[in-house]
């Protein structure tokens, strides 16, 4: 049983048969002015323009890159480096590495000053939080939609209306959330999307930034995608995007409520019946498919092996953090210790979990974690 969606969905064959032609017949470069570099374009700014009608912004504003983690680059350095207003950035310490490590870079070699804005117990951030980070030199607020490690779904119409009134762009790394929440109307300048989250393949992404908002490029060279990012276009992996993109939104609804159920009843019986577990994140306005524990009697690598064992694939946290033994920064940001951090575990329901999918998972956490409490006692 796969419950580690948030780290990759499974490829969706139809992105696959979509992106298909552009692999063969029509392998055209989009930038060739023939028939064959014509037909690419063609199909690129199609995909464009449905990735833009999902998260409801012009197609203009849509730049294909090779992932999510460009993407947050893109946006988070490209608009701080390309703002007039100062050298300071407001994001959060519970945003992805990918947001963070553009954060630190942008403070170490641009002399920007960053602001963390407080988060609660359950990685919550308030507008009143937000509004104490701001200040009359801030160039870009960056704050997720949705934790990809606890779950915690950002009220970010509210955060961003708070940027507005300060008249600050803000960006929201929207990885999590797609094909589970809604992407348009959230209020945002910028937005990062990958599609392998959603069942395109591994190596697209976009950077959706409104077209008023100044940005310095961070990859030069033919000046692709309307000047903010320069490269040969992966045509083929573009529409896969669009293709799965728009059937994880035509889904969405349905799937979420679906996943929700499972969620909800998968997370009581582990609570009821695995030693030493407690949930991470908010218990109410979280990811509809996710659940994150520390089971504080274990660790959490050791629970992962046992659950494989049982057939169960899971996560300790991010995959993204390649290699990394440290505890996670987002459960430590939130207040708990190292040593209990390290014990977590983060299961992510795909969207046809069905009820029994969920019973069967918690029945096998219980038994893995009772299985090796006594060892850690």
């Amino acid at each position: 049983m796969y419950l580690d969606t948030a780290a990759t969905a499974p490829v969706r064959r139809e992105a696959l048969e979509a992106a298909w032609p552009y692999l063969t017949g029509d392998f055209g470069n989009p930038s060739s002015h023939h028939r064959i570099g014509e037909r690419a374009a063609e199909a690129l700014e199609d995909a464009r323009a449905r990735v833009a009608a999902v998260i409801g912004m012009r197609t203009g504003d849509v730049s294909f890159t090779s992932g999510g983690t460009e993407a947050d680059n893109l946006a988070v350095i490209g608009i701080a480096l390309g703002s007039s207003r100062g050298r300071h950035l407001v994001t959060s310490p519970i945003e992805h590495e990918a947001v963070l490590a553009s954060a630190d870079f942008l403070s170490r070699v641009h002399g920007f000053e960053v602001t963390y804005v407080d988060v609660g117990a359950d990685g919550s951030v308030t507008q009143e939080s937000l509004r104490r980070a701001i200040r009359d030199d801030t160039a870009l607020v960056s704050l997720a939609y949705a934790n990809n490690e606890i779950g915690t779904i950002a009220d970010i119409v509210a955060l961003s209306a708070v940027a507005r009134e300060h008249g600050i762009p803000f960006h929201s790394d929207c990885v999590q959330a797609a094909g589970w929440l809604p992407l348009a109307g959230l209020g945002a300048d910028a937005v990062s999307l990958a599609g392998h989250k959603v069942g395109a393949p591994k190596g697209i992404g976009v950077a959706a930034i409104r077209g008023r908002v100044p940005v310095e490029p961070i990859i030069h060279g033919g000046g692709q995608e309307r000047g903010r990012r320069s490269g040969t276009e992966n045509v083929a992996f573009a529409v896969a995007l669009a293709t799965a993109l728009e059937l994880a939104e035509n889904e969405r609804q349905d799937a979420a409520v679906r996943a929700a159920l499972v969620r909800d009843a998968f997370i009581a019986r582990v609570l009821a019946d695995a030693p030493g577990a407690f949930l991470t994140g908010s218990a109410t306005s979280r990811l509809p498919n996710h659940a994150s524990f520390c089971f504080s009697a274990t660790s959490g690598e050791a629970v992962l092996l046992e659950l494989e064992r049982r057939g169960v694939t899971a996560s300790s946290g991010s995959a993204c953090a390649a290699g990394s033994d440290e505890p996670s920064h987002v459960l430590t940001a939130i207040g708990i210790d190292g040593p209990t951090a390290q014990t977590s575990v983060r299961f992510t329901f795909p969207p046809s979990a069905e009820p029994q999918h969920g019973v069967a998972a918690a029945d096998a956490v219980a038994a893995a974690v009772h299985s090796l409490s006594s060892a850690f006692l």
